[in-house]
């Protein structure tokens, strides 16, 4: 695993979520709300947030929604709540099945941002909202302690911690954990994200939004530990975005500017937004997409896929330092019937996580008995030790990786060998 040292008492470096937002709204939704039970109102129509998400295209969405919509699959949001009410999300957040332990305002957004993540993946799109890219998978909401928090101490004692969450949904029937935030390394966080891998999760996380100000290439954790998928994010050129943090952590890359997001608790209007968190959204859906065709892959093969069909110039058994394996194409495995996910036991990112955790517990993403304990931090090398190739550039957005990724998104998938065994790749650590 990655080294470092445990979290200051206090929190003195706090956890963020990976979304930069600009001052400007880009529009009204579709109305204002009267009360969060009523919603919009539609005749104040004004703004059309879909006319913004312009990877549908390149993606070509309409298509993989012939095949999958994610129905069937249940993706854990670990963020700042999420808001059940806006038009999208109607019928798309399973309350319910939050456990008691950590349920404690998970419908209570406090920035707006977990309801944007939630959208991004699940979003039905009614009303001129934000449609997920997995539109028929739900949402089960995690409100955790992360900047922003309001109401003191005596919020903060009530309001789960990030490892809580991560346990509690570990232990529930959602495969997968999507977590758009990131800090400095904390010990019971990489336990919780262990004992969840031991338990076939697949756990997506931000790689932060430090990029080419950060004085050294800087990961958030959770990112930067093991058996987790740490995102980066690209603009609609296919550029890696340039708050987009590197440094060999990186394992996919997918969209995470120039489309809107929620500007703040209001729910009236979306703002321009940006950052990896957007993008580590994304990527939870493209997985929706692949787990509900085939149920009972595991989710190594789950990630094979990701891995094997992502968009990049120079394909390579190694991650790039800035795009990982590359941009996630859920359609190349959508769209072959005959695609080949691999042992189901065998981690496709082994080199990078130190092991083979899910072989070691003998489970898998379809058992639901609980396994044996997880590897601890120094039973593993660090993450990315077998080192990553950097790219073409000696920058992330001049990278030559950076600027064929779309391109890459209407060729035949690259065939990436990748060796040895274990589970899904992790990394994080602070994030805006």
């Amino acid at each position: 695993m990655k080294s470092g040292t445990g979290r200051q008492a206090g929190h003195a470096a706090p956890i963020r979520t990976c979304f930069r937002r600009s001052t400007r709204a880009v529009g009204a939704l579709v109305g204002v709300l009267a009360t969060l039970s009523v919603g919009f109102a539609p005749s104040a129509t004004a703004y059309d947030a879909q006319s913004q998400q312009w990877y549908f295209g390149p993606m070509k969405a309409d298509q993989m929604w012939r095949v999958s919509t994610g129905k069937g699959v249940k993706v854990a949001v670990i963020d700042t709540g999420v808001n059940p009410n806006t038009p999208s999300l109607k019928g798309q957040v399973l309350a319910d099945e939050v456990p008691n332990a950590v349920a404690y305002k998970a419908t209570d957004d406090f920035t707006g941002h977990g309801t944007t993540m939630a959208e991004l993946i699940a979003g039905t799109g009614s009303g001129g909202g934000l449609k997920g890219l997995a539109p028929g998978a739900k949402i089960v909401p995690y409100r955790v302690d992360l900047e922003g928090l309001p109401g003191g101490k005596s919020e903060e004692k009530k309001t789960p911690k990030i490892a809580q969450a991560i346990r509690a949904a570990a232990d529930t029937d959602a495969k997968i954990i999507s977590m758009s935030f990131g800090g400095f390394p904390d010990p019971e966080d990489e336990d919780a994200i262990n004992y969840a891998a031991s338990k076939g999760k697949l756990l997506i996380a931000a790689v932060g939004n430090a990029g080419k100000s950060a004085k050294k290439d800087l990961i958030d954790y959770p990112a930067a530990y093991s058996y987790v998928i740490g995102v980066a994010a690209a603009d609609e050129s296919g550029a890696v975005s340039k708050f987009s943090s590197s440094g060999g952590y990186v394992d996919l890359t997918a969209p995470g500017q120039g489309f809107p997001g929620w500007c703040d608790t209001t729910f009236r209007s979306y703002c321009e937004r940006e950052g990896t968190s957007p993008a580590t959204a994304l990527t939870s859906a493209a997985a929706a997409l692949i787990w509900s065709v085939h149920p009972n892959w595991t989710v190594n093969q789950v990630v094979r896929s990701l891995v094997k069909t992502a968009g990049r110039k120079d394909p390579s058994d190694r991650p790039s330092k800035y795009i990982g394996y590359g941009m996630v194409r859920p359609r190349l495995v959508l769209e072959d019937a005959s695609f080949d996910p691999g042992p189901a036991h065998v981690d496709p990112l082994a080199k990078e996580n130190g092991g083979d955790l899910l072989a070691k517990a003998g489970t898998s993403a379809a058992s639901s008995a609980p396994s044996s304990s997880a590897s601890t931090p120094s039973q593993a090398p660090a993450k990315g030790s077998t080192g990553g190739t950097s790219a073409a550039g000696s920058s992330a957005e001049s990278s030559s990786d950076s600027n064929t990724l779309w391109i890459a998104l209407g060729a035949v998938a690259a065939v990436i060998v990748i060796g040895g065994g274990g589970a899904a790749v992790m990394r994080a650590r602070r994030a805006r």
